[in-house]
């Protein structure tokens, strides 16, 4: 049996990577904060030691954007130091990581989608700190892929779109900003991903590394994206409410966000032939699974 380490067990992407359907002789070790602290570099170290390991995802984050303006320490423990710890700890056992990052390392300054090699500018600590995993995992001599990531969501945990079902159920019309645009990603099609390049990493010690982009395809500004799932939720008789556009400044909060979290998916075609469905058609499956097929 091929074990894979998995991080964040209790995360939208943990609990997708272990619900995956992974390929026959493949199990995934899904371990949360219940069994390992992100801030003990030792703790990280005797866990990938533990075991022989094919290969390790780290999918664990502090994930609280403006929280992380005022828990500077914490977020850069869990950002930045674990990536590196655990990227040592695989270098040593000669295994791949593969390590989750964002697109908040780019200022979303420019139209267009933004490519793996582009300059990077976090707007905040928590781009920042994820921005010192990646320089961390780099540097570390492991064999790795990072594969940033925008606006997941899932039918578990917390998210967009199940926000926007909840409040719909008080509320008639909803504010919703409108000048920042991305890709949703459904954290199923992220883990089909990310499993996919894992196991390549383990069978074929010259598969591609370096640096990718996940998300689904298409874009979209968070209140098309409310829009759509309000469109999508009528049609299977659950909440809706009418959808109105704000700028940024109108909601004003502590961290600031990139204006354009759209990124490129040619580098992780090429690299590995992952080509990303369209974002209403994952939103479609996450809206099934909340409240039912269409009627």
């Amino acid at each position: 049996m091929h074990r894979i380490l998995v991080t964040g067990a209790n995360g939208q992407l943990g609990r997708a990577l272990a619900a995956h359907d992974w390929p026959k002789g493949w199990q995934v070790e899904a371990v949360g904060r219940d069994r390992l602290d992100l801030t003990d570099p030792a703790a990280i170290a005797k866990l990938v030691a533990a075991e022989p390991w094919r290969a390790v995802i780290n999918a664990a984050a502090y994930t609280a954007v403006d929280k992380a303006e005022s828990d500077v320490v914490t977020a850069w423990a869990v950002n930045a130091l674990a990536p590196a710890a655990f990227a040592a700890a695989c270098a040593a056992a000669d295994i791949p990581l593969v390590q989750v990052s964002t697109d908040y390392v780019f200022p979303g300054d420019r139209d267009g989608a933004w490519e793996v090699d582009d300059a990077v500018a976090p707007l905040g600590v928590y781009g920042a700190s994820k921005l010192g995993g990646e320089l961390a995992v780099r540097t570390s001599g492991a064999r790795h892929a990072i594969v940033r990531t925008a606006w997941v969501v899932s039918p578990q945990g917390q998210n967009f779109v199940k926000t926007m079902l909840r409040v719909a159920a008080d509320r008639d019309t909803l504010r919703v900003v409108d000048d920042q645009v991305g890709s949703p990603t459904a954290a199923t099609d992220l883990a089909d991903a990310c499993a996919r390049i894992a196991v390549r990493l383990a069978e074929d010690a010259s598969a591609p590394t370096g640096t990718y982009h996940f998300s689904n395809s298409g874009a979209v500004s968070w209140a098309g994206f409310a829009s759509e799932i309000f469109r999508q939720s009528a049609l299977r008789g659950g909440p809706t409410a009418s959808v109105e556009p704000i700028a940024t400044a109108d909601y004003p909060t502590p961290a600031r966000r990139p204006a354009n979290s759209l990124l490129s998916h040619r580098a992780i075609g090429d690299a590995y032939g992952i080509v990303p469905r369209p974002w209403q058609a994952a939103l479609s499956d996450i809206l099934d699974d909340l409240i039912g097929a269409p009627k």
